[in-house]
C-alpha cells in the first residue's frame, strides 16, 4: 500500500485498487506529434481517458513517463 502524507503530517494508506487520477496539470496545449506539452498524453489518450479502465490508465501513464524523461533529454 503507498502511504501518503494527510495535512497534520500522519501518513494514510491507499489500497492499491484506488482509481488512477489524471495527469492534467492544466498547461493543455498540443505539439506537432498532438501530445500535450504539460501532461504529455496524446491527444486520443486525452480523449478517451474517461472511458479507459484503471489498468489502461496506468498504461498510460507509463507512456507519460517515457515521454517526460524524452523531453527532459530531447
Amino acid at each position: 500500500m503507498k502511504e501518503e502524507a494527510s495535512e497534520k503530517g500522519k501518513g494514510i494508506m491507499k489500497p492499491p485498487s484506488a482509481k488512477v487520477s489524471s495527469p492534467c496539470v492544466s498547461i493543455c496545449a498540443l505539439d506537432v506529434n498532438d501530445i500535450c506539452i504539460g501532461c504529455h498524453r496524446h491527444a486520443d489518450e486525452i480523449a478517451l481517458w474517461t472511458t479507459f479502465s484503471d489498468e489502461q490508465k496506468r498504461e498510460v501513464l507509463g507512456k507519460v513517463r517515457e515521454r517526460e524523461q524524452d523531453a527532459l533529454i530531447g
